[in-house]
């Protein structure tokens, strides 16, 4: 062997000692035949299968998951066919089933007609970052659920109400159809909390929430805009099943054994009820304080009842 030759098989144990000790991932494909010329032996580590198993193209895609397969295989081709430098986050199968985020990035070797001739690359395992971010997002959606509700009952704040009674006002103008709105308010709270202590105030006004999400449908939505104030908007809902709900809460608060005091009597609501079927001309402003007169008058009228009309 001359001096030239040894030079060169030196240089190819350098590289390939170089390659193999990354913990990145080298590959090269023949772009004619579609075939692996080489893959680096850290592919067996990380994902389990051996380097002798990666013959072509298809292996790559065959071992990605199928949510991932069909963008990734596209944009991978026409890149690459467009001469294009690429990158792509997806999630690769192990041999034992799991699956395994990995980052690849691909550079594209053409010829001196600008014709692709190999693609090479390099696979990162970008598995714990992914977690980290799929763990980061699930903790802003709960956050953001969080900002939506009311801390203390779970049923929606002002905040979502506002949004839900914008978006559902325009809804029933544009679909011709009717909203009903329930305003509630506890009977006399403020001398159930001095009596007994905002501890037990705290748990009569869960549990009252409780009682009023459970008559109440999908599409509906109970919040808490006050200390022991609620509102339930009822999107497409007639005056007489709005007033049926609210009369069968009314109910079912009155029979519900939150303690008040040794004669056995037990906390009320009253309530005020509203239908209306808004044209582009109406102001939710001004039906929102119709209901909450009518609400008013049943405080007035003794309290422990529904009110729909004056």
């Amino acid at each position: 062997m001359d001096l030239k030759q040894d030079v060169h098989h030196m240089n190819d144990a350098f590289y390939r000692t170089l390659l193999e000790s990354t913990k990145a991932i080298p590959w090269q494909i023949d772009w004619q035949t579609m075939t692996f010329s080489y893959i680096g032996p850290q592919i067996k580590e990380l994902l389990g299968w051996e380097t002798d198993s990666w013959l072509s193209a298809n292996d790559w895609a065959e071992r990605m998951h199928p949510d991932d397969r069909d963008w990734v295989v596209d944009f991978c081709i026409s890149q690459s066919k467009d001469g294009v430098d690429h990158e792509a986050d997806y999630r690769a199968l192990t041999n034992n089933g799991d699956y395994v985020w990995i980052r690849d990035v691909v550079h594209v070797i053409r010829d001196e007609h600008g014709e692709t001739v190999s693609l090479v690359g390099f696979m990162f395992d970008i598995n714990a970052r992914k977690k980290s971010e799929e763990e980061l997002l699930k903790l802003k959606q709960e956050l953001e659920e969080l900002s939506y509700q009311d801390s203390l009952t779970g049923v929606a704040n002002r905040r979502l109400y506002d949004a839900f009674m914008e978006r559902e006002w325009d809804l029933a103008i544009r679909n011709h159809s009717a909203i009903s709105m329930i305003m509630v308010d506890i009977d006399f709270f403020k001398q159930y909390n001095d009596q007994y202590g905002h501890t037990a105030g705290d748990i009569a006004l869960k549990a009252i929430a409780t009682t009023l999400k459970s008559a109440l449908r999908g599409s509906d939505i109970v919040a808490r805009i006050g200390g022991e104030e609620f509102v339930i908007v009822m999107p497409a809902t007639s005056q007489k099943n709005a007033i049926d709900v609210a009369e069968r809460i009314r109910q079912k608060i009155e029979h519900t054994a939150i303690e008040h005091n040794s004669e056995n009597t037990f906390l009320t609501a009253s309530f005020g009820v509203g239908t209306i079927f808004p044209q582009v001309e109406d102001q939710p402003e001004i039906f929102i304080e119709h209901v909450d007169q009518l609400l008013y008058v049943a405080k007035k009228n003794g309290r422990n009842q529904v009110k729909a009309i004056f």
